[in-house]
């Protein structure tokens, strides 16, 4: 892509800083979307529980990636933070792409933010983006988040959904959890361990949601998972190989179901996601094994 200017909400999150660093460090302009009035020329305001977008700061954007939304586990499952999750993700994104629509020139991409949690529990069975949504919480937020895209769409603007799976990177996320706890030697299996992890290197997220921009027949839903999903148990293996620790203590799944309520079932369920779109449109991975992107992580 030459030269451009990028809106980019969700910025100061893992994924999004890694992001805002890369395309900025080859020259593109990027315009942050803030919760609190603008103070430089590269912020836009907007208030995603109200549903409102300072439309004027996108304007002269080639594209807008839309990453903002709750921690799913940043908090236990109660019946308000649940709707947390669900709103910040449904009305934030319809505030953006209803601002992309009201815009007289729109950018010629939207890229919203989805989540692997579309597919619910697959077991060991492979899926890739033709699979039906699954059953439970997840599933139907999944659902309602990329519906609110619509009013982009309708407006011409090519709209991907970008299905992330577990990202492996130290500053946040699943991984941010695990590296603390598997370098003081306190890591193990969670459960029975036979549940698929579909992770990817932070480094490969970044160059996926690059190369979406820059793919024009690249529409709709794209699984951002690396080509090799592995289970908890081998995701274990590995972060005691790389990592040098024992990883001696698993969390029994009622343990889990104690500490984390309902969220534990999404912990240990399985999803065996395959990215067909990324690797049917020449996308190639750099670290597609877990020890490789474990120590990608590292390097960081």
């Amino acid at each position: 892509m030459p030269s451009s200017r990028i809106a980019v909400s969700g910025s100061s999150g893992l994924i999004g800083a890694a992001l805002v660093r890369s395309l900025r460090a080859d020259g593109h302009e990027v315009a942050r979307l803030v919760r609190r009035p603008a103070r430089t020329g590269d912020e836009v305001e907007w208030d995603p529980k109200r549903g409102q977008v300072d439309a004027a700061g996108l304007v002269g954007c080639d594209a807008v990636v839309h990453l903002a939304g709750a921690g799913v586990g940043d908090h236990r499952w109660t019946d308000a933070y649940k709707r947390e999750i669900r709103d910040s993700r449904v009305l934030g994104t319809a505030a953006v792409a209803e601002a992309v629509a009201s815009l007289d020139a729109p950018p010629r991409v939207l890229l919203s933010g989805s989540a692997i949690g579309f597919y619910g529990d697959t077991g060991s069975s492979p899926v890739d983006e033709s699979a039906p949504p699954g059953d439970g919480f997840l599933p139907s937020v999944c659902e309602e988040w990329e519906a609110a895209t619509a009013a982009a769409e309708e407006a011409g603007v090519r709209t991907v959904h970008a299905r992330t799976g577990l990202v492996v990177g130290r500053e946040g996320g699943a991984w941010g959890r695990l590296f603390p706890l598997f370098r003081a030697g306190l890591g193990g299996k969670l459960g029975n361990g036979r549940q698929y992890w579909s992770f990817i290197a932070l480094h490969d997220h970044v160059a996926a949601l690059r190369h979406i921009l820059d793919t024009e027949s690249l529409t709709g839903p794209v699984n951002l998972t690396g080509p090799k999903p592995v289970t908890n148990a081998e995701v274990t293996a590995a972060m005691g190989r790389v990592l040098h620790r024992p990883t001696l203590l698993p969390a029994p799944a009622p343990a889990l179901r104690l500490a984390l309520g309902e969220f534990a079932e999404d912990v240990l369920g399985s999803q065996r996601v395959i990215p067909a779109k990324l690797l049917d449109s020449g996308f190639s991975f750099a670290f597609p094994g877990i020890d490789e992107a474990i120590r990608a992580a590292l390097d960081r």
